[in-house]
C-alpha cells in the first residue's frame, strides 16, 4: 500500500510524461498487495469454501473494474490544476488507497500460519504440533499451472488491448460506446463470480472459462453486427469470471500452508508476463496483418491452452469435496 500511496502522489503531481510514467512503474512494483490479498484468502478459507472465496474476491475485481473506469472518466471533467487536468482524478484515488491503507493497518490482522502460532506463544506452539497439517499431495505441477496462466493472459491481454480499436473500426464506436461495452463485460461477470464461479470446482471453472475464451475470439474474428460483439462480449465476461480465479484456486490447493503466498506470487508474477508481452505481440498483428490474422492466432493460442486444461490439469486431491449421505461418506 505504501507504494501505492507513493504512485498516486506521483500521478497527482504529474505534469510531464516522465513523471507520470515514473507512478505507472512505482505503480507496476506495487501490485503485489493484489496476490497477498489472494493469500490471506486462502490462509483464512479451508479446502470447501476456498474456491467460493477466491470467486468472491474475483467479483470484487469485476466490479471495480465496471465501475472504476466510469468515475475516472467522469473526475478527468473537473479541472482543479491546469498543468494536470487529471489531478482530481488522482486525488480522489490518493483519498481512497489512504483510508484503504489506515483502515487495513488497524483491522487487517496477520494471517500466516507460522507467524499466528508464534503470536499464540508456547500454547499455540503445542497445538500446531498437535494439528499440524498434512503435506499436501501434489497433483498438478506449478510449472504447468504458471505456463497456463502466462499463455492465456498473453492472448486475452491482447485481446483486450485491441478490442476498443476493432470496435472503432467497425462501428464507429466512441469512448463513451466502448465503456458501455466494458461495462457491460465487468457487470456480466461479477455476477457471475457472486453468484455461478463460487459454486463451481477450480478446474471446471477454468476450463468452461478457457472455452468461453476460443468461443469469443472466433466471434470477434467474423463479427460484423453488434449483436453478435455483444455475444462475444458475454463469453468474454464468463473468461474473465472463471480462469485466473479458478487458477488460483488450484495453485493454492498445490501448495503446503506456509508456501502458498509465495506460490501464488510465482504465478501471479508469469501471468504479468503474458500480460505484459500480449498487447504488443496482439496489436502489432492486427495492424500488420488485420483482424482476422490476429484473432485467428489468438484462437489457436487459445485453442493450446483449452488442450492444456482438458487433457493436461487434473482435479487437486484437496479440491475434493466430502460429503455424509445417510451414514456413508460420498466424495463429490
Amino acid at each position: 500500500m505504501t507504494g501505492n500511496i507513493l504512485s498516486v502522489l506521483l500521478w497527482v503531481a504529474a505534469v510531464d510524461f516522465r513523471t507520470f510514467l515514473a507512478s505507472r512503474v512505482v505503480g507496476g512494483l506495487s501490485e503485489g498487495n493484489v496476490q497477498l490479498a489472494t493469500a490471506i484468502a486462502t490462509d483464512i478459507s479451508d479446502a470447501d469454501s476456498r474456491g467460493s472465496t477466491m470467486a468472491l474476491i474475483g467479483a470484487c475485481f469485476s466490479i471495480a473494474f465496471t465501475f472504476g473506469p466510469a468515475l475516472g472518466a467522469w473526475l478527468s471533467t473537473i479541472s482543479s490544476v491546469a498543468a494536470n487536468p487529471f489531478a482530481t482524478a488522482a486525488g480522489v484515488s490518493l483519498f481512497l488507497i489512504l483510508t484503504e491503507t489506515v483502515y487495513l493497518y488497524f483491522n487487517l490482522p496477520e494471517t500466516l500460519p507460522s507467524l499466528t502460532r508464534k503470536e499464540n506463544g508456547t500454547a499455540g506452539e503445542k497445538r500446531s504440533v498437535q494439528e499440524a497439517p498434512k503435506p499436501v499431495q501434489r497433483t498438478n505441477s506449478h510449472f504447468l499451472l504458471n505456463f497456463v496462466h502466462m499463455t492465456f493472459l498473453l492472448f486475452f491481454s491482447g485481446m483486450e488491448f485491441s478490442l476498443p480499436f476493432m470496435t472503432y473500426d467497425l462501428f464507429g464506436y466512441s469512448s463513451s460506446k466502448n465503456g458501455r461495452l466494458l461495462g457491460y463485460v465487468g457487470l456480466i461477470a461479477s455476477l457471475l463470480q457472486g453468484g455461478v464461479t463460487r459454486r463451481l470446482p477450480p478446474l471446471t471453472s477454468v476450463r468452461i472459462g478457457v472455452v468461453s475464451c476460443l468461443i469469443a475470439f472466433v466471434l470477434l474474428g467474423r463479427t460484423n453486427t453488434v449483436t453478435s460483439l455483444y455475444v462475444a462480449a458475454t463469453c468474454l465476461a464468463t473468461t474473465s469470471a472463471t480462469v485466473v480465479t479458478g487458477l488460483n484456486a488450484l495453485s493454492s490447493f498445490e501448495a503446503n500452508e506456509g508456501e502458498r503466498g509465495g506460490k501464488l506470487g510465482i504465478l501471479r508474477s508469469w501471468g504479468q508476463l503474458g500480460r505484459g508481452m500480449g498487447p504488443v505481440l496482439f496489436t502489432s498483428v492486427y495492424w500488420w496483418a488485420g483482424r482476422e490474422a490476429a484473432y485467428g492466432m489468438g484462437a489457436t493460442g487459445i485453442a493450446a491452452v483449452s488442450l492444456m486444461t482438458l487433457f493436461g490439469l487434473k482435479t487437486p486431491i484437496g479440491s475434493v469435496k466430502a460429503k455424509v449421505l445417510n451414514g456413508h461418506k460420498k466424495t463429490l
